[in-house]
């Protein structure tokens, strides 16, 4: 056999004990009459002593090996001399008598470390050597067990886990589809999901209940750190169930995985409708780590002849704890901040409340020590506070409110990657408008209901129409979505036409969906959670590439395999596709 043990399980106990033991060269060191080389496999390192004197011939061999080497050593288990602590297997080495080399390999283009001296590209490019490393590895085991402990919880909650197709058809509504020619029918394309919203609610109409899916999916959008070409979800559904119903069953979702996967004990969820949260952050997906919430201050600041806030649509503010003393510098550098063109305002006014009482700020030409004293009652600051204020344009001062604050609490160390604060975020618009197409786009997707008490809007205010969805928000992050569905076909067809579908196109693209209404939809609704957010979420990392095995870089390439890539001329030939010159 190749090894008895592996690298990480030996322990004091062992001592006096035969093994075998496989794995990789980290690292060796030649002392003269001994040398020692770490070997390391998916589970840890192992200490390996080779003696000159008593064992010259494997000893000889060692000093050969270069880093990554594949090799089997057989030796006894003894306790160390010198013990490493940081190491589980730190109290024991192998002294090796024999050596066999099985694979060797070149020098690896960076160093196989938790802090590695390789760039992005490179260990994207190797990314079979990347993942040697211990701490992608772990990324990789998290993931495992956070879909084994979805899988538990769903299985015990009587969900059945059911595989829908990935070769769908293409609808015009949502990101851009990623699509695929068929031989078969020339001409013609299926389209790869960007979810399996359909499907799961045809699983519903066939009867089965409660669904489940952890499944990939693909949007062919713009990337950043947390979006990638295919990702996956958890995607599930439910029958004759009310918002109630399904949050209740997340909920408890969530706290599983907090509690098998970090141990940790999750509070009960509080809600916030999008109003409340729009108002108070900016933001449809609150971070609620910290405080600093919008205070709106139009009635106390206009009409003094300041000119930004007169002409402004909105004029709010957040109070940094404890800022007071920032310089001239930061203050500058926070107005450079929200100056940048992708948060987009055009100034930063603020107010510092010195921890003697005086009110110092920016626009003390124009408002008395009185009044911005007003200002400060309003915010609810202290003695020591510093007050930063915004204006403009309702929608992109909220926006840009919502960034200076985010930045305010990573300054002052408030979002700290292992504390979690979870909410639901209710009530969405159900519609947005669209002013360049002129017409209604479904501000999550055409098959959300309408709250009941909002139904009797739809013809007369679509736009006031509130949206029977959810989305579950941590840290700031958007980690799940979902909504109770529209069932009835009649008022499907109200809510295509709203969205500017004739009865035509609604029945070409989503015929097979009205027509099973007809045969007995049960009332149901559904939520699907994004894996890799989550994953990376309870990794404490921004990105959720490293929590996938192969991930593609921002050009959503993967440079690892040189994809995509051109193909053969015959092949598209078969497809009956023709690359333009110009394209090619």
């Amino acid at each position: 056999m190749f090894r008895t043990h592996t690298c990480g399980e030996l322990r004091l106990s062992h001592a006096g004990t035969t093994v075998t033991l496989s794995g990789w060269v980290q690292r060796s060191r030649d002392l003269g009459g001994m040398t020692f080389v770490d070997l390391r496999d998916r589970y840890g390192i192992t200490q390996l002593a080779f003696s000159s004197e008593s064992r010259p011939e494997p000893c000889s061999v060692a000093r050969t090996l270069g880093r990554e080497y594949v090799v089997q050593a057989t030796g006894m288990v003894r306790e160390r001399e010198s013990k490493n602590s940081k190491l589980p297997t730190g109290e024991i080495e192998i002294i090796v008598e024999t050596l066999t080399i099985l694979n060797a390999a070149e020098v690896p283009p960076f160093t196989i470390e938790e802090q590695t001296d390789g760039g992005d590209d490179l260990r994207m490019r190797y990314r079979y050597l990347d993942l040697r490393r211990s701490n992608v590895r772990s990324n990789l085991e998290l993931r495992h067990r956070m879909a084994i402990e979805t899988r538990n919880y769903l299985d015990k909650m009587g969900f059945l886990e059911v595989e829908t197709p990935v070769l769908i058809k293409s609808t015009p509504e949502g990101a851009r589809d990623f699509v695929v020619p068929s031989r078969m029918n020339p001409g013609e394309f299926y389209a790869l999901p960007q979810s399996p919203q359909t499907f799961k609610q045809l699983l519903m109409v066939a009867g089965f209940d409660r669904y489940y899916q952890i499944v990939k999916c693909f949007r062919d959008e713009d990337l950043r750190a947390d979006r990638q070409p295919e990702f996956t979800q958890i995607d599930c559904e439910m029958s004759f169930v009310e918002r109630d119903d399904v949050l209740s069953t997340f909920e408890g979702l969530t706290a599983h995985l907090f509690n098998t996967v970090k141990g940790l004990n999750l509070a009960s969820l509080p809600r916030m409708s999008y109003a409340d949260a729009m108002r108070l952050y900016g933001s449809d997906k609150p971070d609620t780590r910290f405080g600093m919430t919008f205070v709106e201050l139009d009635g106390l600041v206009k009409g003094k002849g300041f000119k930004v806030f007169d002409d402004a649509a909105l004029v709010a503010g957040i109070c940094a704890k404890g800022c007071s003393e920032y310089t001239r510098k930061q203050t500058d550098e926070l107005t450079d901040f929200v100056k940048r063109p992708q948060i987009g305002a055009n100034g930063l006014v603020y107010v510092k409340y010195g921890s003697d009482g005086s009110l110092k700020s920016s626009v003390d030409k124009f408002y008395s020590a009185e009044e911005l004293r007003g200002w400060a009652e309003a915010m609810g600051a202290e003695p020591g506070d510093l007050l930063l204020i915004l204006a403009g344009d309702a929608a992109r001062t909220r926006k840009a409110l919502s960034e200076l604050r985010l930045e305010m609490g990573e300054r002052l160390g408030l979002r700290p990657k292992d504390q979690y604060s979870c909410l639901w975020v209710v009530d969405f618009p159900l519609l947005e408008w669209n002013e360049e197409s002129g017409r209604w786009f479904a501000m999550h997707h055409p098959f959300t209901s309408p709250l009941p008490e909002d139904l009797h809007l739809l013809d007369s205010d679509p736009g006031a129409v509130r949206a029977n969805a959810y989305d579950i928000v941590i840290n700031g992050v958007e980690v799940g979505g979902g909504s109770i569905r529209i069932f009835d076909k009649g008022l499907q067809k109200r809510m295509f036409s709203l969205l500017g579908f004739s009865e035509e196109e609604a029945q070409s693209q989503f015929g097979f969906l009205l027509n099973a209404f007809e045969f007995g939809a049960p009332p149901h609704g559904g939520i699907a959670f994004g894996f890799d957010r989550l994953c990376s979420l309870f990794g404490g990392s921004e990105s959720i590439r490293d929590f996938i095995a192969f991930p593609k870089n921002n050009s959503g390439r993967d440079v690892m395999i040189d994809a995509p890539s051109p193909i053969q001329s015959a092949q598209l030939d078969e497809l009956g596709i023709a690359i333009s010159e110009k394209t090619s």
